[in-house]
């Protein structure tokens, strides 16, 4: 073999095994990509989760608070009808 002709060769095998080797950590690369996606859709599940979580606690905390705001209103009122009718009492009573 020729000299320019063995250096044709020997660049040809250079260049096909580079290729090869660029495909694969192209690959590698894919490979990881994916890996990290799924993670982050993994993350972003769980954090669904706890939001999901904290609402249906915040909205029983809500629910609590109106339950006790409404008794309150309602033993007010109880109690101011009560005056009024004590105070009606003492007034025909004096």
């Amino acid at each position: 073999m020729s000299r320019p002709v063995l250096l044709v060769f020997l660049l040809l095998i250079l260049i096909i095994t580079s290729q090869f080797e660029w495909k694969q950590q192209q690959n590698q690369n894919s490979n990881r990509e994916v890996a990290v996606k799924e993670k982050i859709i993994l993350l972003q599940e769980k954090n669904i989760q706890r939001l999901n979580e904290l609402v249906r606690s915040l909205l029983e905390q809500l629910v609590q608070c109106r339950s006790k705001s409404v008794t309150r209103n309602q033993t007010v009122s109880f109690l101011t009808e009560h005056v009024t009718e004590l105070e009606r009492h003492q007034i025909f009573d004096d």
